[in-house]
């Protein structure tokens, strides 16, 4: 019976399983971000923003902290298989962009700082990046359900953490904000509420 039972899933079903979420979760955080975040995709803007080093800046700490955080719940989903340096690799975004922050907040003067830290969107950013990051929080939980995680909570924080930066990752499209102090701060508080939700989900969601 032992040797008849179910086995640890595959690489090539955690990839199908898990990519299938993301691609899934990516589409449904860009048609919210399209039709339900009040402003939609302000086209004109954007195409302008592509012109500039800092957005493509902004762009590469979700989309870094996306790449990190499939690679851990990809790790987490398999019994056995340690996480290892991938805990690094998903760190580093976070120690980065706190020292650009930092580094930003000290060159500037004192008068400045607080402008740098709230921008002009600080009472929606954290929000709008939690509610796009709603449909792959659930789609990813029911992925990682379907494969072995052997951690629950984990597993959920890092399947949390993976939504919330697919969901900041869709957000740039729509957020004018082009300083590192405001990153750091409101979009690492967006992530934050859907990696705790996937950590208090995953107890019971991945308990075998």
């Amino acid at each position: 019976m032992l040797a008849d039972g179910p086995r640890a899933p595959s690489r090539s079903a955690v990839a199908c399983r898990l990519g299938g979420g993301v691609a899934f979760s990516v589409v449904a955080a860009l048609l919210m971000l399209a039709f339900v975040v009040p402003g939609g995709i302000p086209v004109q803007a954007l195409i302008a923003r592509l012109a500039l080093t800092t957005f493509w800046l902004k762009v590469a700490l979700p989309l870094s902290i996306t790449i990190a955080a499939v690679c851990v719940a990809s790790r987490l989903s398999q019994p056995g298989v340690r996480v290892g340096r991938a805990w690094h690799a998903l760190l580093a975004p976070f120690v980065v962009v706190w020292l650009v922050a930092l580094a930003t907040l000290l060159a500037a003067s004192a008068d400045s700082r607080s402008a740098l830290i709230l921008g002009h969107t600080w009472r929606t950013c954290s929000l709008n990046i939690a509610l796009l990051s709603i449909p792959a929080l659930f789609t990813l939980l029911r992925a990682m359900r379907r494969l072995a995680p052997t951690r629950p909570a984990l597993a959920g924080a890092a399947t949390g953490l993976l939504a919330g930066a697919i969901g900041a990752l869709t957000y740039c499209l729509r957020c004018p904000e082009m300083e590192a102090p405001f990153w750091a701060t409101w979009y690492l508080l967006g992530m934050a509420a859907p990696t705790l939700a996937g950590a208090l989900l995953g107890r019971r969601l991945m308990r075998w």
